[in-house]
């Protein structure tokens, strides 16, 4: 599993929008669907975010384990 599809299960498993998890990260809605769609890289900072926000680790995130911690 590819971290992108991980993105989107996580987000979609919390029930929230790409703009909620857009204003987290203190970017766009659209700059976010472009992560999402792997349209644009990740950035370590917002991967990190995401990690803590989650809950997860970044080898969870990144599709290398199925471990969540």
């Amino acid at each position: 599993m590819n971290y992108i599809k991980r993105m989107r299960d996580l987000r979609e498993d919390s029930d929230k929008t790409q703009q909620e998890i857009a204003e987290v990260l203190g970017t766009s809605q659209t700059m976010y669907a472009r992560y999402e769609r792997g349209a644009n890289e990740l950035p370590i900072r917002h991967l990190l975010k995401l990690c803590k926000y989650y809950s997860v680790s970044t080898d969870y995130f990144l599709g290398l384990t199925d471990e969540k911690n």
